[in-house]
């Protein structure tokens, strides 16, 4: 069976500042991301054919495009599904270098949500439909649905708030190691988060993403141009997307098995794809909108058993010399919340040796998109 493995590497990555606010507009944001992954892979923007985003991402190809000075592009496309959609950009990419339809490929994300519209404060908005339908009434943020599907998962394997603040507290930690972190040098206590107001119970302040102003790019490349670039390469080694048989969309209330989300469905295919296992991965940066995101995800993609993923927790099992360093950058929860993008510019940073909070000889790192939504996985290997 023809495969991806190996086949292309990310050659170069770029950020811009996180904070609560910053002035640029998402475009500029975006370009100078962009540009910054380029200039990090030694590469013109002339020679960019290729690009790759999120159907949310509101400065579109044609607009990147003529700013950077591209050359013609041969390769474009949308992932959807919100943070669902953030590995998939990078394996979109991947297919169209690996069959000669492009030979350098941009993915890139640009929000401004710390300073933009809050598209979940309006309780009032009309859902369009099935979702009107089909929601339980109220149920209009994610933090409630999220919220919901937790309750159940505490109910039914006896998770608690202990194992949701072991989350929390690995990616602050994380956070506190990285100068770029919105919550750099802000630590997290048990007693914080146990006191923190409530979002959606069983959901608190602590157990919810960031919201942020802030943009990231990586450039996708053939493997043998890789190797030719600024640095190491960082070899797409397999990607999966994932949408499960009867999925509702974070709301799997009427699903045989709602807790059995569209992480399984990746994860199949993801291993199936690779020469790798659960057990060969070094550090993972594992997507954290919502803190039972996580231990959700160690058992979709088979870090645990079914049940186990709050108990997995524990320990230190995600920190720094655990069982599994997570999201070593911050994630969502510390650094900063991209709809997930900064998750995969961490894991290439682990397999380059440079992070702020490195795991010690990485050379493999699972990097996942948005559990509870459609969503898409990269293994990464250098």
């Amino acid at each position: 069976m023809a495969t991806l493995k190996d086949a292309t590497a990310i050659a170069g990555i770029g950020q811009t500042a996180f904070a609560k606010h910053l002035p640029e507009s998402e475009k500029t944001l975006a370009c100078r991301a962009i540009l910054a992954a380029l200039d990090d892979a030694g590469v013109s923007p002339a020679e960019v054919d290729a690009f790759a985003s999120y159907t949310m991402e509101e400065t579109d190809e044609v607009e990147i495009a003529k700013a950077i000075g591209a050359g013609d592009v041969t390769f474009f496309s949308k992932a959807g599904y919100g943070g669902g959609g953030s590995c998939a950009t990078v394996a979109h990419l991947a297919a169209a270098v690996a069959t000669g339809q492009a030979n350098v490929g941009v993915a890139w994300r640009s929000r401004k949500r710390g300073s933009g519209p809050r598209p979940w404060k309006n309780t009032k908005a009309q859902l369009p439909t099935p979702g009107q339908w089909t929601r339980p009434f109220g149920l209009l943020r994610p933090a409630d649905e999220i919220g919901m599907l937790t309750r159940r998962y505490m109910h039914e394997y006896g998770a608690t708030r202990d194992h949701l603040f072991n989350v929390a507290l690995a990616c602050r930690n994380r956070a506190n190691q990285n100068p770029a972190a919105v919550m750099y040098e802000r630590p997290l206590t048990r007693e914080t988060y146990m006191t923190s107001r409530w979002i959606s119970e069983p959901l608190c302040l602590f157990d919810n993403c960031l919201e942020t102003d802030g943009a990231l790019a990586c450039v996708v490349v053939g493997a043998g141009r890789a190797r030719d670039c600024r640095h190491r390469p960082v070899y797409v080694h397999s990607v999966a997307q994932g949408l499960p048989a009867q999925h509702h969309g974070m709301v799997n209330y009427w699903n045989d098995d709602p807790l059995a989300g569209p992480a399984w469905t990746a994860a199949r295919q993801l291993w199936k794809t690779a020469d790798l296992g659960p057990q060969d991965i070094d550090v993972a940066q594992i997507y954290d909108a919502f803190t039972p995101l996580v231990p959700l995800s160690l058992e979709g993609y088979g870090f645990c058993g079914r049940g186990e993923g709050g108990p997995f927790t524990e320990g230190g099992a995600l920190e720094i010399g655990g069982r599994l360093p997570l999201n070593t950058g911050g994630g969502g929860l510390g650094e900063a919340y991209v709809h997930g993008f900064n998750l995969i510019n961490e894991g290439v940073k682990q397999l380059r040796g440079v992070s702020t909070a490195q795991v010690q000889g990485a050379s493999t790192c699972l990097v996942t998109a948005g559990e509870g939504v459609p969503t898409s996985a990269l293994v990464l290997r250098s």
